[in-house]
């Protein structure tokens, strides 16, 4: 009964949570620019009920209770004791601090949206001012031991610390930055598919194909248009995707429509009877983007895949693809070029993006880096870990919507999720047949069904090491991302 008590006031704060994303979901994709300061009100009113009822003193006692339960399952005792974990963190947070952030995030996001369009970073930075102070609180809140990024990453990836980031990521950077100087010292083939015009609304209906190929359920969810794409899950049966449009450059588009369907088929698959619980939630952000960042290289950036889609393109767009083949589109998708725009950077300098916003939020939080200084910090980094110069804030400091939303501390997890990702496919090569000969020929189901089995169907019921070790033998090794990458680079390059 106690057990009952417990998932019956987990799911009720599931809902309030769930609301609380459709007022965010619809304030990104379709609220009219006079709604925003209301908005902002009502996430606030729904962010702190949502806090009160997470922490009530009386579930913190039915918590404590059926922590001692020996009848419980092992399922069951692992929900408790995540549930243990999330509200003692929970707990640490005021209702004032809950609503404040709430608060200046959704000011944050509109002040965001005008700098980027005007390319103006002074137009934001007192919104991020403010949200960088109130995220140094929030450290003291939940205390640290060591960097005060260590308080803010365990949200987004548990178990994560500056000093397992900052090793990883001068190994990682002294083996990529190899691996690009490489390509540098190799003939670059052509990018066939520059310079020509693909049409938005032809290009919507070939993303809608690829999702659909990949098994995102229509009915249990939708597409829409927003300034940063984006998943947002409301439960299994409504997890929605975002995407954008660039009419120069193809592959822009279907790369967000795969990336984001990726997310969505994790939320998808997570199950429904454990919805409200940690069972039914994702373990951390990077195991979520493995799942992204899968889909959209190892399966889209393949020779496979654009074996079989690359007819989809040409009969769509006759006139800018009809003498091309589907390896001048695998090539096109997977030619290194440092660039401006992280969404939008190939599977190598990608991390060197990563290991910039990385850097700039460490610098951020404790202070060596003021709010005001941020833009030529950026465009200092960028020219020397990428050798690019940024024209602007919008192609710069700006591109990003995740500090209007407050999230410092999730940038390591793309990363992650990278290494994650290869691991995974690789282990997934060994055990689906002819995984490879299936998505030549469009069969991206049985795929589909191994992720479902391993990864999703598990929600928060083990860590991401222990996941990572259950699927592929191993915990995270970052030689299969090296391995699959120089691989498919020596292959472009000729290597």
């Amino acid at each position: 009964m106690s057990y009952q008590k417990y998932r019956e006031h987990s799911r009720k704060v599931a809902d309030v949570q769930h609301a609380t994303a459709v007022l965010q979901w619809d304030q990104e994709v379709n609220m009219p620019p006079k709604g925003a300061e209301q908005r902002g009100s009502q996430l606030a009113t729904l962010s702190v009920i949502a806090h009160e009822w997470s922490t009530d003193s009386a579930f913190g006692e039915l918590l404590n209770a059926l922590a001692s339960d020996t009848t419980l399952s092992v399922e069951e005792q692992r929900n408790v004791a995540e549930s243990i974990k999330d509200y003692h963190r929970r707990k640490a947070y005021t209702p004032a601090f809950v609503e404040e952030m709430s608060l200046a995030t959704s000011r944050a996001f509109n002040a965001w949206q005008q700098a980027r369009k005007q390319k103006d970073f002074s137009l934001f930075q007192k919104d991020l001012e403010h949200i960088v102070s109130l995220k140094r609180q929030e450290c003291d809140l939940l205390g640290y031991s060591g960097h005060p990024y260590n308080a803010l990453v365990e949200e987004y990836e548990p178990g994560a610390t500056v000093e397992m980031l900052d090793r990883l990521f001068t190994g990682v950077r002294s083996s990529l930055t190899t691996l690009l100087d490489r390509v540098k010292s190799s003939h670059a083939p052509a990018n066939l598919f520059e310079g020509k015009h693909f049409p938005h609304d032809a290009q919507w209906g070939i993303g809608v194909e690829l999702l659909k190929q990949m098994g995102y359920d229509f009915e249990a969810g939708r597409q829409d248009l927003a300034p940063h794409p984006f998943c947002i899950t409301f439960s299994p049966g409504d997890v929605r995707v975002t995407t954008r449009v660039n009419e120069s450059d193809v592959f822009d588009m279907l790369s967000s429509c795969i990336h984001e369907g990726g997310h969505a088929l994790y939320e998808q698959g997570l199950l429904p009877e454990n919805y409200g619980l940690p069972a039914g939630m994702a373990i951390s952000l990077g195991i979520h983007e493995s799942q992204s960042r899968l889909w959209e290289n190892n399966v889209g950036r393949s020779q496979e895949f654009w074996q079989h889609n690359f007819r989809l393109l040409q009969e769509t767009f006759p006139e800018q693809c009809g003498t091309l083949s589907p390896r001048d589109a695998y090539v096109a998708n997977n030619l290194i070029s440092p660039s401006l725009i992280r969404v939008q950077a190939d599977e190598l300098t990608y991390h060197f993006h990563i290991m910039i916003h990385y850097e700039l939020e460490k610098a951020l939080l404790t202070g060596d880096l003021k709010v005001a200084d941020l833009p030529a910090a950026w465009n200092e980094m960028y020219a020397k870990y990428l050798g690019v110069q940024v024209p602007n804030d919008a192609q710069g400091v700006l591109q990003d919507i995740h500090w209007a939303h407050g999230s410092i501390g999730y940038f390591p997890t793309y990363t992650l999720g990278s290494f994650y990702a290869a691991q995974f496919y690789a282990t997934a090569e060994k055990e689906i047949p002819q995984l490879s000969g299936k998505i030549a020929s469009g069969e991206l189901q049985p795929l589909k069904a191994w992720l479902n089995e391993k990864i999703h169907k598990h929600g928060r019921l083990m860590s991401a090491e222990e996941l990572c070790t259950a699927v592929t033998g191993e915990p995270l090794n970052y030689q299969y991302f090296h391995a699959y990458l120089e691989a498919k680079l020596g292959d472009v390059y000729g290597w």
